[in-house]
């Protein structure tokens, strides 16, 4: 199977882990990861203005990009870049009104009228590989590995571009079981990790960091398993910070599932870029077997 990847900004400098883990673990199941020749930020964050078509531009691009490639789908591994471009796609869709204007915009490029199906890595996991076919695949399994699924925000909000269900979501318990792992439930797993607040609000970040970690590691998970760079960068670094200003604080490793994934399917500590972790993952790992 080969599909389209549009990486985005933050793979290629912050997060340079999650994508090698992912394309090396996509690959071990078949799955063949396109990148884009030639592609740009998808903007990412959201514009307060009521008129914000012209923030369209930058998603609707990359869409064109996939056209060009002759291609009809495109994946994802960071959350904020799936739900833009979902977004942006969505309204070309629904809005053909919206849709002339922004064509008109662009006038050096191809009008783009939808067509390209945009979906996140978990949703080729779950729909088109199969949870099954990825248990068939593990080599080592991660039996004993107590890991807390954190969703946040962008997975799963508006419900018409979620990958799951808004309230209760299972996609990356599913995928942790397939791995042999436990899955431990969190009343926080689609909370808001403060986002981009962490720049101009870092406490508002520490406190929620306190409130997602402080509980896992009460119901005695040994790990956060994220699937966003800045839900990474918020619970791994801020814990940091937590842990500074509050003596004693329990301190969990975070990974994005597809570093999980790697190393259940043996690829290896190579591919997953633990030495990038504030919470350095590699004891907990080693104490089980796994590296």
């Amino acid at each position: 199977m080969k599909i389209h990847y549009y990486p985005g900004c933050t793979l290629k400098v912050t997060a340079t882990q999650f994508e090698s883990s992912a394309i090396a673990s996509a690959q071990a199941l078949g799955v063949e990861m396109l990148e884009l020749q030639r592609w740009n930020c998808c903007g990412t964050v959201y514009s307060l203005a009521n008129d914000d078509l012209i923030r369209q531009l930058a998603p609707i691009r990359n869409l064109i990009r996939v056209r060009n490639e002759n291609g009809n789908a495109v994946t994802t591994l960071c959350s904020m870049c799936l739900n833009t471009l979902k977004s942006a796609n969505l309204l070309i869709n629904e809005n053909p009104e919206k849709k002339r204007t922004i064509n008109a915009f662009m006038d050096e490029e191809e009008d783009y009228d939808g067509g390209v199906e945009v979906v996140h890595l978990l949703e080729i996991l779950r729909d088109r590989v199969g949870f099954e076919e990825v248990r068939g695949k593990v080599t080592q399994p991660l039996s004993g590995l107590r890991a807390s699924p954190y969703y946040g925000c962008l997975l799963l909000r508006p419900e018409e571009i979620g990958i799951d269900r808004a309230e209760s979501p299972t996609i990356l318990e599913d995928l942790l079981k397939s791995m042999s792992a436990e899955p431990i439930d969190s009343p926080y797993k689609a909370e808001c990790c403060g986002s981009y607040q962490t720049v101009d609000k870092a406490d508002l970040v520490i406190e929620k960091t306190r409130d997602i970690v402080s509980w896992a590691a009460r119901n005695k998970a040994q790990c956060i398993v994220v699937s966003c760079p800045l839900c990474f960068f918020n619970l791994d670094e801020r814990q940091k910070d937590l842990a500074e200003r509050e003596s004693g604080t329990a301190l969990l490793p975070v990974f994005y599932f597809t570093q999980l994934l790697a190393l259940a399917l043996g690829l290896g500590a190579e591919v997953c870029g633990f030495q990038k972790h504030v919470i350095d993952p590699r004891p907990l790992l080693s104490s089980k077997g796994f590296i």
